[in-house]
């Protein structure tokens, strides 16, 4: 494989799935996955708890090395091109992997996010003004607050809120928030539907395809992907070809949002 870097076409990663298969101690985690998804689409990695859904996730983000078939983000094949996969996506919520701290509050969790980011990808001479840094960190903040659907206003104690005293769907968000500072090509979020009522998991999926509406592609872990949104079954019997192909193409052309 060359070491060329894959030109980038759009803000969105493809994704490409070929018969993928990862193996674990206990047995397949999932075989036999395949599906496309276009860049900028939301994508369902559907189904019930230890089907092998999480692995495929994150498998994907170049988290996990697969041990049969081939793959793709972005560009780069999987699992030869790991850590370049990781380096344009991101991770939502995940258990174990990328949790929120409960004892620090929503604000904390944003400016240590924002700040390693731009310590990390900025210039070095941007260290040395701490006050235009911190400044350019604040408009990120408020940006990606306002693209996570995050009404700091609404939230018992403002900003100052501890993690842990946040319900479900704000905890989703601020996940789902500081997986942007990021600036992700691929979002990956695990257990979108986990512990929502109808009214929050509705809220859940329109915050995931607003983030894919604007150019960004999303992989969601769920139990069952909601009507317009292309579901992949997951498993370690998986049959090639499980993405519904009628709303895998309504969501690329856009009928299938909300």
């Amino acid at each position: 494989m060359a070491d060329e870097e894959p030109a980038a076409t759009s803000r969105g990663a493809a994704v490409e799935v070929r018969g993928l298969g990862l193996r674990g101690p206990r047995g397949w985690a999932f075989r036999g996955v395949a599906f496309d998804a276009a860049p900028g689409t939301l994508t369902a990695l559907a189904g019930p708890s230890g089907s092998g859904r999480t692995s495929l996730l994150l498998a994907l983000t170049g988290r996990m090395r697969t041990a049969e078939g081939r793959a793709s983000t972005g560009g780069y094949p999987l699992p030869g091109r790991l850590a370049a996969v990781r380096r344009i996506t991101a991770l939502g919520p995940v258990p174990g992997v990328s949790e929120l701290e409960g004892a620090l509050t929503v604000t904390e969790h944003l400016r240590e996010r924002a700040l390693l980011r731009s310590r990390y990808t900025g210039p070095v001479r941007a260290l040395l003004r701490p006050r235009r840094e911190r400044a350019a960190v604040g408009e990120r903040i408020t940006e990606v607050v306002k693209d996570a659907g995050l009404d700091l206003t609404a939230l018992p104690k403002a900003g100052r809120t501890q993690a842990r005293d946040l319900g479900r769907l704000d905890a989703l968000r601020l996940s789902v928030a500081l997986a942007l500072l990021d600036e992700p090509r691929l979002l990956a979020v695990d257990d979108t539907d986990l512990g929502l009522d109808a009214a929050d998991r509705a809220a859940a999926w329109e915050l995931l395809r607003t983030v894919a509406a604007r150019g960004t592609t999303v992989l969601a872990v769920c139990a069952e992907a909601p009507e317009g949104v292309p579901a992949v079954r997951t498993g370690p019997d998986t049959e090639p070809g499980t993405v519904d192909e009628k709303e895998a193409g309504d969501a690329r052309d856009g009928s299938g949002q909300a």
